[in-house]
């Protein structure tokens, strides 16, 4: 999978497949992450971030609110800060 980042063309989305995204994370292939937070809270579901998974630092450099509430909040992976254990 490293080998497709590596090849010259447009970039890969990946939409609704979360086993998919954290075997991503995992190798370090997730260049953007763009999250769409709607406005509701549920007791239970499947996490994208699992707890126990590694610690991924993320910057925040892009967030649009919809008509309808969501948040369209666009991160990237960010450099560990001084101090901060992976």
């Amino acid at each position: 999978m490293a080998g497709l980042k590596q090849q010259p063309g447009k970039d890969l989305v990946v939409l609704g497949s979360g086993e998919l995204v954290q075997s991503l994370m995992r190798a370090n292939l997730v260049d953007e992450y763009v999250l769409l937070i709607h406005p509701l809270v549920l007791g239970s579901g499947r996490r994208l971030f699992p707890d126990g998974g590694p610690f991924a630092p993320l910057r925040l450099v892009d967030a649009k609110p919809t008509t309808t509430g969501v948040l369209v909040a666009t991160y990237r992976p960010a450099e560990p800060t001084a101090g901060t254990t992976i």
